[in-house]
């Protein structure tokens, strides 16, 4: 732990994001395939209904990944701190109540979930034939709740120690498991979309047995009572209130999605869902090299602000940030360039209007901003400031997305959802700009360098 620790407190910060990042976004480009090749898998080996019931369905899957999301990023941040801090006494109480999140979270879904899968996925915006694979779908994957919770969460915090390369491998193994069994179980097996969920589940099973492995086989680099089971109220509090910013944005995407599935429904046909479908697809998958810088800056930010070296702290939001958006920048232009090749990769043999292909460039237009939000996401829970994040998160759902999307479909149509998207995500990133520079100068007076101009 030491010689890990005194890398990310002293060593130059380039070379600091170089060997945390470079696994971890190796480790979330992985993770984030298995939401992906659902969607090629169905495509290609099911329809298009199946994968727009899947397309449908997904989002309520999500529940599970934000509660492991809780977990994960609260006991993440708060344990890079208490590295920073040799806080051993934490350190070590800490795996009983990540043990007894879990199972209190996978209870509180699971049940629930399945008995009530038909009335959420119509929820959703499933009628017909989409309602019933969707229901398929759901129900075999939220039946790996407990699984997906664990597992997200103990390589969550696998990487919160630091060790990039570590939680990268064991996604690996998790995805080989999932590309092998996805064919066999939806086409071999006659399974359908509930094969294309068993087979993620199978892996999510993997990915879990390889972190309590680890953690259980004392590979960490802290000490920790593994087999333990507790109620530790303070523990509780500070890994929930720093876990709280990802949680809420995880649901409230969720919520996006109802209200967006919906609109499709009501406004739209089959192909509209479907076509929409492959277009989030894509803009996750995107996404997913910004998790991984997310997920290396959180030790890097949290064990500098544990330590008191404030400068550290916000000199690494920025250089994660700015390698975040050229990291993103070819493939931005890839997909403004080349939309239709992009798009057929997950829709076959479809001719796609000038309209779709329009929607889908607005859709993408805020990939360059997202990596000053994303790295903000989990930067404000790292100096223990999780309220902005929080905040910004409610905003973004609550306040602008739900109420702007029921209303602009009806009257402008489903094209106009891309557009409302997308000049919804452009104003949070000013809003998340001013948040940082509020937040970086209490660092700075924190630290007695702010100059007061």
């Amino acid at each position: 732990m030491e010689k890990q620790t005194q890398l990310i407190l002293n060593a130059k910060l380039s070379r600091v994001m170089w060997q945390m990042s470079w696994p971890a976004v190796i480790a979330m480009l992985l993770y984030g395939l298995n939401n992906f090749l659902d969607g090629i898998f169905v495509g290609h080996l099911i329809n298009n209904t199946a994968l727009a019931a899947v397309g449908v369905t997904y989002p309520l899957a999500q529940f599970a990944q934000g509660f492991g999301t809780l977990i994960g990023t609260g006991m993440g941040a708060a344990i890079s701190i208490w590295i920073g801090g040799n806080r051993q006494d934490k350190l070590f109480r800490s795996f009983g109540s990540i043990n007894f999140l879990t199972i209190l979270f996978s209870i509180a879904i699971t049940l629930p979930c399945y008995v009530f899968a038909e009335k959420l996925v119509y929820m959703m915006g499933g009628r017909g034939d989409i309602l019933s694979l969707g229901v398929d779908y759901f129900r075999a994957t939220i039946l790996g709740s407990f699984f997906w919770i664990y597992g997200l969460a103990l390589n969550m915090i696998i990487r919160a120690e630091g060790r990039m390369k570590t939680a990268a491998w064991m996604i690996a193994v998790g995805l080989l498991i999932d590309v092998l069994l996805k064919p066999l179980f939806i086409r071999s097996f006659g399974w359908g979309v509930s094969g294309a969920a068993w087979a993620t589940n199978v892996s999510m099973i993997i990915y879990t047995i390889l972190g309590v492995w680890y953690y259980a086989g004392g590979k960490a680099s802290f000490t920790t009572k593994f087999w333990s089971l507790s109620w530790d109220l303070p523990i509780l509090k500070e890994a929930l209130s720093l876990g709280m910013p990802g949680f809420v944005m995880m649901i409230m995407i969720v919520i996006q999605n109802i209200v967006v599935f919906n609109a499709l429904t009501s406004y739209g046909n089959e192909m509209d869902i479907t076509f929409f479908t492959a277009v989030n697809r894509f803009y996750i998958l995107l996404n997913t090299p910004l998790w991984g810088l997310m997920r290396a800056l959180q030790p890097v930010a949290g064990m500098n602000y544990g330590a008191r070296r404030f400068a550290r702290c916000i000199e690494s939001y920025r250089l994660f940030a700015i390698t975040g958006l050229l990291i993103l920048l070819p493939f931005w232009l890839l997909v403004m360039v080349y939309p239709a090749g992009v798009m057929a990769v997950m829709i076959p043999h479809t001719l796609f209007s000038l309209q779709q292909l329009l929607d889908f460039r607005i859709y993408m237009s805020v990939l360059l901003v997202l990596p000053f939000v994303f790295m903000a996401m989990v930067w404000f829970p790292s100096i223990d400031h999780a309220r902005p994040a929080t905040f910004i998160s409610l905003l973004r759902q609550v306040v602008f997305y739900i109420p702007i999307l029921i209303i602009v479909p009806k009257y402008f149509g489903i094209h106009s959802i891309y557009v409302a998207s997308a000049v919804i995500d452009w104003v949070i990133f000013i809003l998340v700009i001013y948040a940082v520079w509020n937040s970086s100068r209490k660092l700075q007076m924190s630290a007695g360098v702010y100059s007061g101009s």
